[in-house]
């Protein structure tokens, strides 16, 4: 006769291999659809701040691997989207990080025509403060609209900030860190395109041609 513990070691350790099968098929069952709600995801970002007039690629299906810890606020690879007409550049939509946000990283994508100028920008990921620092998020607000139509004068352009810094964007009332460390991101990515624009084409691709349509 089994000892009862040891009965009961057995059918726990029989409980856990069973959880971990209905788990692993789950997952299974499931990853495919999650990668294309996170390609549409992306797709339907990417159509917000790049303007498909300018392009006749899929800018999500040419995406590169841009790295500076300096401009991009992290040391993690950041992809890029390229959009081109007839196989030329037109314009790249960069993902980067404010890494200095109230509660955290800020994630962000910045939407630049080949010229050096912004055509929109959204919020990809954020814990700031609801109903302070969220006012980022398109959902709740249209502040992030405010930057479409910017070009960049120079490394020093006083207007990329906050008005109370002497800058051309609003901060939000109770949260200005939030709206400082934001400005601050997209205009450190506009710095990274402009100085890095010959080498961007050339930077490694975010997957293998081979797996390319496995791909979110």
């Amino acid at each position: 006769m089994i000892p009862s513990m040891t009965r009961n070691g057995l059918l726990l350790a029989l409980f856990g291999l069973a959880a971990a099968g209905l788990v692993a098929l789950t997952h299974e069952g499931t990853k495919d659809r999650i990668a294309e709600q996170q390609k549409q995801q992306l797709v339907a970002t990417l159509a917000q701040i790049l303007p498909g007039d300018l392009y006749n690629n899929a800018p999500h299906d040419d995406c590169r691997l841009l790295q500076s810890r300096q401009y991009l606020g992290t040391r993690e690879p950041q992809p890029a989207f390229i959009a081109r007409r007839d196989s030329e550049p037109v314009a790249m939509a960069m993902e980067t990080v404010a890494p200095d946000g109230y509660n955290g990283d800020i994630h962000l994508i910045v939407g630049i025509r080949w010229n050096g100028e912004i055509l929109g920008v959204r919020t990809l990921n954020h814990n700031e403060t609801p109903g302070l620092g969220d006012l980022i998020d398109i959902r709740r607000s249209d502040w992030v609209t405010r930057f479409s139509g910017y070009q960049l004068e120079s490394e020093k352009d006083p207007r990329f900030a906050v008005k109370r810094d002497g800058g051309e964007f609003d901060q939000f009332t109770g949260a200005t860190i939030t709206p400082r460390a934001y400005v601050k991101a997209v205009k450190n990515a506009l710095i990274y395109f402009n100085s890095n624009k010959a080498k961007l084409l050339q930077a490694p691709r975010c997957w293998s041609e081979n797996e390319q349509g496995a791909q979110p």
